[in-house]
């Protein structure tokens, strides 16, 4: 004898919110296996191409790698230069920026060297409330550190798990 369709439904409603909830808890440490997956899928045309052409799969897997590393690479060499170039011209350019920006507040706004004036004391409230908030500007400066390690292990897991599941593609399904 079977359970009550109300029994059921309440079991099932347990079993789908605890599995949302497993979900939405593991979903940084599942994302680039779910990616990978994607990846392998929709690369597995290609390896099958390539063994219909009389390749081995392993020998389609790997040309299908040192590919795809091969664009990775020159769209890496293609960016990273121009990255560079434009950090070099921030850096140079920052010191005459920084001083048409002292001269046109100065000019606009000449009450800045007066000592008593309310612009000049609004402005130092302003200095010690950013140097208050020196940790939080740390903290935040850590998560953007570990965003780009997490980036990082995302670039290099993600391609791992879609060759390796590539290659056995076949034998999943």
């Amino acid at each position: 004898m079977g359970l009550p369709v109300r029994d059921q439904a309440r079991y099932w409603g347990v079993a789908t919110v605890v599995f949302l909830l497993g979900l939405w808890f593991l979903g940084n440490v599942l994302l680039p296996f779910i990616v990978g997956g994607a990846l392998a899928y929709f690369l597995d045309p290609v390896a099958d191409r390539l063994e219909r052409l009389g390749l081995s799969r392993v020998a389609a897997t790997a040309v299908i790698a040192v590919v795809s590393l091969l664009v990775v690479v020159l769209l890496f060499l293609a960016v990273i230069p121009l990255l560079f170039q434009q950090l070099t011209q921030l850096i140079g350019a920052a010191p005459e920026m920084f001083g048409q920006l002292q001269t046109y507040l100065t000019n606009r706004f000449p009450e800045i060297l007066d000592e008593g004036s309310i612009v000049r004391q609004t402005l130092g409230r302003i200095g010690a409330t950013i140097e208050s908030k020196g940790g939080a500007f740390a903290q935040s400066l850590l998560n953007s550190a570990l965003s780009v390690i997490n980036a990082v292990v995302f670039a290099v897991i993600v391609p791992v798990v879609a060759f390796y599941m590539l290659l056995d593609w076949d034998k999943m399904i």
